[in-house]
């Protein structure tokens, strides 16, 4: 039996030559060992908005204090995950016989003073209003000192685009300051070059993590990238709610080698003014910023930032629950379905409301994803495959509970087949669309086509590419040890609706509510979409559960070496 990814044939040929043999024996398996898909209905018919509604009603209710890492909110959201996978008949994911991943974080609250000095004048920075900034270090303090302040464009550095900001300047002790999102390179026509990075899409290289481990790897002392909301994808409130709170890594005795010391953001009224102090236009050098010709400024000025921090260890959890497959010769293949449970806790801070209950984020995609469990628990019949299910822990502190299973696998990554994330559903009403974060890059596409077709629906990719979905959800640890990986969001065609009526809701989440107290459920929620959307992801897990061949990187996606590294037992 081929279980290699280097052995895949098209899925189209294959659906062929499985109704062909269909036809031939009147067997009842389809299209390269797939059963009847008439079998799964009863297991997609068992998923329903109420039930959905339920898990999400509890997570993100009050008592779960916004469910940040380390606390009673994450103590009591576990509880119930444990409680609910139990209750469903699934078994404990760990091999340890638990339903427990421990995941060795480190909580930082930063406290930062810095002021800007030219020519022996400081000016002082008000925090969160002018900038926000942490570190990663697990230690009382941290310094940045006479830093000279240089202007690096996108910060990037890709050779295979003949790209690099920081020519040969030396950045070693110096505080960088960058520009969001990739460089905007158009063409002879006026729109965006799509042969140099992604286009209009936000490659790896405009995210904000590549950003500072740049930096890092620079050698600079500071990182500070100009929020602006077009680029960012996200408000600059959204930055003080997500960073200036507790934020956590990873613990690693020491902290993070060789990481950059002090790394934030710097609001755009703030980066106007620290650039026309120095006689620079900030327009101007940005568009000089989206050509080859870009060379390093200095900005004539010294960063001295001091940030205090205050520690504390946690042991938080990612929680785990499996259902063997049924095939002694594929038991041990895995396909692996994740959501994150955690949010951002609470803060007073802002008066008001102190609780980010994260209803949708993401507290609905663990309510689907508990509803798919529980739907693969009645199917009839175990597929070939294993399935396990994974409540991930601190997605929004950087996705270190997917970074820590991906680095600490509990089953080996040769092995697994495919990751299915979720993180926010449809909470609008029923779409004709699925739309897929990273759309092409893999057979997974292929896989959820056929799935869509048969419930009269089709595929369309991310209608806002420049703001880097892929990169901001689980998935993507995933995808960088090369398991393929699936990740959809709401369709945009929405039934009944009038045209633009998708983007229109979209804006209004991320204006009013993304990453805010009021991410709450509201009473106009319909959730028939996110059960259309739960049981097209249910099928194609139960799929590729039977798939005789792997699903496999499209070629040319940046995964599709890791992947082919580790099959080969290279990883």
């Amino acid at each position: 039996m081929i279980t290699s990814a280097r052995y895949c044939v098209s899925p189209r040929r294959l659906a062929a030559i499985g109704a062909l043999l269909l036809a031939a024996c009147g067997g009842a398996t389809g299209s390269d060992g797939v059963p009847d898909v008439s079998t799964v209905d009863p297991a997609r018919n068992a998923i329903t908005a109420d039930g959905m509604m339920r898990h999400i009603a509890v997570l993100a209710h009050d008592s779960l204090e916004g469910r940040a890492p380390g606390g009673m909110g994450e103590a009591r959201t576990v509880r119930y995950l444990e409680d609910q996978f139990k209750s469903l008949g699934l078994a404990p994911g760990n091999p340890d016989g638990t339903y427990i991943q421990a995941v060795n974080l480190v909580g930082i609250t930063s406290r930062p003073e810095g002021t800007i000095t030219r020519n022996g004048v400081s000016r002082r920075l008000a925090f969160p209003r002018d900038y926000v900034v942490g570190t990663r270090y697990p230690v009382p303090n941290v310094s940045v000192t006479n830093s000279e302040l240089v202007f690096v464009g996108y910060g990037v550095t890709a050779p295979e685009f003949d790209w690099g900001d920081f020519k040969d300047v030396d950045v070693t002790g110096k505080t960088i300051v960058m520009l969001v999102n990739d460089p905007p390179v158009p063409d002879a026509s006026g729109a965006l070059d799509s042969t140099i990075f992604k286009g209009d899409a936000m490659s790896y290289y405009g995210r904000w993590t590549y950003k500072y481990e740049e930096a890092s790897r620079r050698g600079a002392a500071g990182a500070l990238i100009v929020h602006e909301t077009v680029p960012a994808g996200y408000p600059y409130l959204t930055v003080i709610n997500s960073w200036g709170r507790e934020n956590f890594d990873v613990n690693v005795p020491g902290g993070p080698e060789g990481r950059v010391q002090v790394e934030g953001w710097l609001a755009r009224d703030a980066a106007d003014s620290l650039f026309a102090e120095a006689g620079l236009n900030f327009d101007s050098l940005k568009t000089l910023a989206a050509t080859r010709e870009f060379r390093p400024v200095s900005l004539g000025s010294t960063a001295n930032i001091t940030v205090s921090t205050s520690l504390r260890e946690v042991q938080s959890r990612n929680v785990v629950a499996k259902l063997d497959g049924s095939d002694p010769t594929l038991t041990n293949e895995w396909v692996i379905v994740t959501a994150h449970w955690d949010h951002l806790g609470m803060d007073s801070l802002h008066g008001g409301d102190p609780i980010f209950n994260g209803a949708l984020d993401n507290a609905s995609g663990t309510a689907q994803m508990l509803e798919i469990a529980g739907a693969w628990a009645k199917l009839p019949e175990r597929a070939p495959r294993s399935v396990l299910f994974i409540a991930l822990t601190a997605e929004e502190q950087g996705l270190l509970g997917a970074k820590y299973y991906a680095q600490n696998p509990l089953y080996p990554l040769a092995k697994t087949v495919a990751n299915i994330n979720m993180d926010g559903i449809n909470q609008w009403g029923r779409t004709r669309d699925i739309t897929v974060i990273g759309y092409g890059n893999s057979t997974l596409d292929d896989v959820l086509r056929e799935v869509a077709a048969r419930d009269g629906r089709v595929l369309a990719p991310d209608p806002e590419p420049e703001k880097g979905y892929f990169f901001r959800s689980d998935h993507f640890e995933f995808a960088k040890v090369g398991v393929p990986a699936l990740y959809i969001n709401s369709g945009s065609d929405y039934v009944d609706k009038p045209a633009g009526y998708g983007k229109q809701k979209r804006d209004e989440y991320t204006a009013n509510d993304y990453h805010k107290p009021s991410d709450e459920v509201k009473p106009d929620w319909d959730l028939s979409g996110a059960v259309e959307d739960a049981r097209a992801l249910l099928e194609v897990g139960w799929r590729v559960a039977h798939l005789r061949t792997w699903p496999t990187w499209s070629a040319g996606a940046e995964f599709k070496a890791e992947r082919d590294a580790s099959l080969a037992g290279r990883r």
